[in-house]
């Protein structure tokens, strides 16, 4: 479901959205979403258009359209910007939606919906096209390389994790007590620039400058595995950044030769794994749950679609076509948009028969007795569907996390096409076998540990990684050389280490896209 078909003639098509999507009720109740009937429409501009159809679309789609407005009431052609209009329905109330205080004007919104020009579906195929590194401050002064992505422009450069940065741009002043430098360093790397320059220092105390230029490269987000011996076993470590659609294969042949080569217990690096693609999870899920443990049929997750879905009343939809694994249209005679099968057409109840109970597929002979994970604010979404699955089947004495409170992304959707957009708006809520779910605040961990971008990755003197280490040997996640509170490891507040993650992370896509066949409802 990644290839989306780009709907290049507007007009046309959001006016025929228009005709199908706007009840002919003068004063619907705001919380009122069901069957919708035609009325005439006077026709926009291309702009107001799209607006509409943000709007329409959300109105059928929305995980909390139950206290959407009506059209009239709500005017999405007033609206500045395409994105003003959606920042507006993130601020709507809705029956047990989370709103969060926003950073610029304390509005309270959801975190979840955006606006994309078409990239994501790149960027999840595993195609990037950026310097390839991100950075993140040890303290205030102490600006560091977080991580390079490999086959990168960074990577070619020779920028590792760790790498001390003090200069960007011929600039030096980079503390991040002070706002514009911020914006500055976020900017220069994360910005459109076609090039940056750093001067760095190493490990070993040497400098080194640099230029890094902007390429298109194939993302491997499979950063690092290896072996740890502790206690006479041996601990598998594997680093997986993202849940890109083409790490599948990689994914299987990592996990294998962990297994392969000895280690009985498994730890999954997903501090910066902002989520990605929902199949992408199945399988990692599937190659880690231990046999053991989690025989074959049994409940992995369930997902719970809009209500107005379920129900059949998003007609809507029937305006996005649905392709196959190839990308073509699919015949579906006796769906609502006639000859080829649209959205409209899923069955989207949370039933097994209408498939939205994922089960358990064992893939591979790996059975690993206990599992850590380390994560932190940017773990999101697919990462955390990964762990919430195994916790309802897991006690809590085989599985641990370890670092900071998750990001909290229980939802997921699927992309929109409007115009040269894509609109990406919660559709869908998964629980787990125990029927638990609704983590929006994140999921707390076992042991809070901040970061520590000074060490690379694998280092085992590295914070995280050493707690996970020493809790497999000893049974205590304490390190002599690890304070246990996370306010006494770095210079840096809790508060303030998730102000910068909002503006260095603001980026990262942090999301659970479903990309998977869906299950046509039976022709009747």
């Amino acid at each position: 479901m990644l290839n989306k078909i780009k709907f290049r003639n507007a007009v046309l098509i959001l006016f025929t959205v228009l005709s199908l999507a706007v009840s002919c009720k003068k004063d619907p109740k705001a919380s009122s979403i069901g069957p919708v009937t035609t009325t005439p429409v006077v026709t926009g501009s291309r702009v107001e258009l799209t607006k509409d159809s943000i709007y329409l679309y959300s109105r059928e789609t929305y995980y909390w359209n139950d206290q959407m407005p009506s059209y009239e009431t709500f005017k999405p052609r007033n609206y500045a910007t395409n994105l003003a209009l959606l920042d507006a329905i993130r601020a709507l109330p809705g029956t047990g939606k989370p709103l969060i205080p926003s950073a610029s004007d304390n509005v309270p919104r959801e975190k979840y919906s955006f606006l994309d020009d078409g990239s994501l579906a790149a960027e999840l195929g595993g195609v990037s096209g950026d310097f390839g590194f991100s950075v993140f401050y040890n303290n205030s002064d102490d600006l560091r390389i977080k991580y390079v992505s490999p086959g990168s422009p960074a990577a070619s450069a020779g920028l590792k994790r760790g790498y001390k940065i003090i200069k960007i741009n011929n600039r030096t002043d980079l503390s991040s007590t002070v706002d514009a430098n911020i914006s500055f360093v976020s900017n220069a790397v994360f910005g459109s620039g076609s090039s940056v320059s750093l001067t760095v220092v190493k490990p070993d105390a040497t400098e080194q400058s640099l230029s890094i230029s902007r390429g298109n490269y194939s993302n491997s987000p499979i950063f690092l595995s290896k072996i740890f011996e502790r206690g006479g076993k041996k601990i598998g470590y594997i680093v997986y950044n993202s849940f890109t659609t083409n790490s599948k294969d990689a994914l299987t042949t990592v996990i294998t030769d962990l297994y392969s080569k000895g280690a009985t217990e498994l730890i999954v690096d997903l501090r910066y794994n902002g989520g990605g693609s929902v199949s992408t999870a199945d399988v990692l899920i599937n190659l880690i749950s231990p046999i053991s443990i989690v025989p074959n049929q049994q409940v992995m997750y369930t997902t719970f679609w809009t209500k107005t879905m379920q129900d059949g009343n998003a007609k809507i939809l029937a305006h996005q076509p649905l392709l196959d694994a190839n990308g073509k249209l699919q015949t579906f005679t006796g769906g609502v948009n006639g000859k080829y099968a649209t959205y409209a057409d899923i069955n989207y109840k949370p039933t097994y028969d209408a498939g939205n109970v994922e089960l358990f597929e064992k893939k591979g002979t790996a059975d690993f007795k206990k599992i850590y994970f380390l994560v932190l604010k940017g773990t999101a979404s697919a990462s955390e569907l990964v762990i919430n699955s195994l916790k309802g089947v897991m006690s809590s004495s085989d599985i641990k996390l370890i670092g900071q409170q998750t990001y909290g992304k229980p939802v997921g959707f699927f992309g929109i096409a409007i115009d040269n957009l894509d609109l990406y708006v919660p559709q869908f809520e998964t629980k787990n076998q125990k029927n638990e779910g609704g983590y929006y605040n994140g999921m707390a961990v076992d042991y809070p540990v901040n970061d520590d971008v000074t060490k690379d990755f694998g280092d085992p003197s590295e914070k995280l990684l050493a707690a996970a280490l020493n809790y497999s040997e000893k049974g205590t996640f304490a390190v002599s050389n690890i304070p246990n509170t996370i306010s006494s490891i770095s210079g840096m507040s809790v508060s303030e280490t998730i102000r910068l993650n909002e503006v260095l992370d603001k980026t990262v896509f942090k999301g659970m896209l479903l990309d998977k066949p869906m299950r046509l409802k039976k022709k009747e």
